[in-house]
């Protein structure tokens, strides 16, 4: 079971804290217990969030360790484009939800190559190709700056600079 001062991420909201575990009736007036969730990106926003709610992605953040080996990889991790946009939309929605780190890196690693090739011949990325990037971005780098202690913007550099 997760702890208060967790960080952990939370379906597509991004890293949250556990700032408290609480019981409480869910809609069936049943007892449940509940993790208090505040996302690290909006400090206003409270979640509640049944511990053993059996749709819900909620996991602790990867260690120190683990982040800096998954950089470590990006230049052997293999790209996952595909051409046709709504397989590739919904291919690259569901690797999201998927909650897991080696996948977000994967997709990143992935936008950031076609945006690129992109840019070299004068286009852009799609606006869901755009929209994606950017929630991966932020949920990717918002749980590498928490497990190695460092802003997001340096989190940024590292990969840009591996993928490059």
């Amino acid at each position: 079971m997760l702890k208060i001062n967790d960080y952990v991420i939370y379906n597509l909201i991004g890293v949250c804290k556990i700032i408290d575990i609480t019981e409480g009736k869910d809609i069936h007036d049943v007892d449940t217990e509940y993790y208090v969730l505040q996302p690290v990106c909006n400090s206003n926003l409270i979640i509640k969030c049944p511990v053993n709610g059996p749709k819900i992605l909620i996991r602790k953040i990867i260690s120190k360790n683990e982040a800096l080996s998954l950089i470590e990889t990006i230049p052997e991790t293999e790209t996952v484009w595909i051409e046709n946009n709504r397989e590739r939309n919904a291919s690259f929605k569901a690797a999201l939800k998927t909650g897991d780190s080696e996948e977000w890196m994967r997709l990143l690693k992935t936008l950031y190559v076609e945006k690129q090739e992109k840019s070299d011949a004068g286009k852009k990325l799609c606006k869901s190709d755009e929209d994606i990037m950017k929630t991966v971005e932020k949920n990717l780098f918002e749980e590498f700056s928490i497990a190695l202690d460092i802003l997001p913007d340096q989190v940024s550099s590292l990969i840009e600079d591996r993928i490059s």
